[in-house]
């Protein structure tokens, strides 16, 4: 065969192509030559094909564009795998180093964390996702800590049918509320009378309103379990007002049951207009001493809803004395306005009904108010500002600095000196 082929291609350069230079045919000739030394292989592969022809130019096109495609596929997929994988482990040799690294990282975090600028920039961010998942865990364990807490005080509490039938707490509270009732009764016949102004339902809001209401119910409380009562009075009262209303929210039937005097009456209908007091703080006039035979009123305000001046202006409108608190005589007052809520009103007067003592009945004022009591008494607090003043004008300077001298002798001393 081979022998064959190669007699067949020396015959065509020795006769065929020397022809075909001379008449300017060699390009059409020599894929001739090409076939005729082909021929005899392709009609061996014709015959294991089959009948159908190949287009071969179509099929490479077609081949070329399929791996054309399946290597940038294939080139994207593992380039971002690969950096993913290179990110966990360098994550995973950082751990193992010691850094702050979290513990559970995403994919998001882990993109974020390539796409950092700098080295301190990813160990930055990285240790604020530590930090992050210790503040998550610190929570939950402090949510279940407390859940175990409360599941413990829960088992550990005795359940309400065990307090229903013990006899014991059952006999106590029974007397405890008819003692509570009992004094309440003498009170509306023998105690001080105490007015709650209720005739500001205009000046507040819904909340407000319902903020006062609480306040009344806790101060009403406190009254009942006092040891010398007072003889409550709900004036200005309107029924089926928005005060009436919360009232019923909260006390429900007990409403009707309540040991207090409800009127639509003003104060100075009912009482002598000479035994008055309103109490305010806009008022002048300070308080020195609790007196028994006067009756107090106290307005039916929130602290937050009170307009300077408007119980003071209803005061003066009705002509009655008016008193404030002494909270700067006895306090060091700080931060805040002068105005208390009504339950603290309401402690204040009872602790002075029942031992006049004003440094234990100032003590309901929230500690956020005030520094402390003042230790010295404010008249020599004034004397001392006095002298001072007059030492300053040079008037009496003499007999200014003998009493400062006798007052204070050390200081006068290092004074001279």
């Amino acid at each position: 065969m081979q022998s064959a082929n190669m007699l067949l291609r020396r015959i065509v350069r020795c006769s065929v192509l020397p022809f075909a230079v001379q008449h300017g045919m060699k390009k059409d000739l020599f894929p001739l030559s090409r076939a005729l030394s082909l021929s005899h292989c392709l009609k061996q592969v014709k015959s294991c094909e089959p009948s159908e022809k190949l287009d071969l130019d179509e099929w490479k096109k077609v081949m070329k564009s399929g791996l054309q495609e399946e290597v940038s596929e294939t080139a994207s997929e593992p380039k971002e795998l690969s950096s993913l994988a290179a990110a966990r482990e360098t994550l995973e040799m950082w751990r193992l180093a010691g850094r702050a690294v979290p513990e559970n990282v995403s994919e998001e975090q882990l993109k974020t964390f390539m796409e950092c600028p700098s080295k301190s920039a990813k160990k930055k961010y990285l240790k604020y996702l530590h930090l992050k998942e210790l503040h998550k865990k610190n929570d939950k364990r402090k949510m279940d800590e407390k859940r175990e807490r409360r599941l413990e005080a829960q088992d550990q509490a005795p359940k309400p049918e065990e307090t229903k039938n013990c006899p014991f707490v059952c006999l106590w509270s029974r007397t405890m509320d008819k003692a509570y009732n009992w004094r309440a009764a003498q009170s509306m016949v023998f105690g001080q009378p105490l007015v709650f102004d209720m005739s500001y339902e205009k000046e507040m809001s819904v909340r407000e309103v319902t903020n006062t209401v609480k306040q009344i119910v806790m101060s009403e409380s406190s009254n009942r379990r006092s040891v010398d009562p007072f003889h409550i009075h709900f004036c200005n009262f309107k029924d089926d007002s928005l005060y009436h209303r919360e009232f019923i929210k909260n006390y429900r039937d007990a409403w009707d049951k309540l040991l207090i005097t409800v009127t639509e009456q003003c104060y100075t209908e009912i009482f002598p207009k000479d035994k008055l007091i309103y109490l305010t703080a806009d008022s002048p006039n300070v308080m020195k001493t609790f007196d028994h035979d006067k009756i107090y009123i106290v307005g039916s305000l929130v602290d937050k809803s009170i307009k300077t001046g408007v119980s003071l202006a209803r005061a003066k409108r009705l002509g009655l004395e008016t008193a404030a608190l002494p909270l700067e005589k006895y306090l060091l007052w700080s931060t805040g306005a002068k105005n208390l809520t009504l339950d603290q009103m309401m402690h204040i007067l009872l602790t002075l009904k029942d031992t006049a003592d004003w440094k234990k009945a100032l003590e309901f004022v929230p500690k956020r108010k005030y520094c402390g009591f003042v230790n010295k008494p404010v008249k020599e607090l004034k004397k001392t500002l006095d002298l001072i003043k007059t030492l300053k004008l040079g008037k009496g300077r003499e007999k200014v600095e003998k009493q400062f001298a006798k007052n204070y002798p050390k200081k006068y001393k290092l004074k001279q000196k």
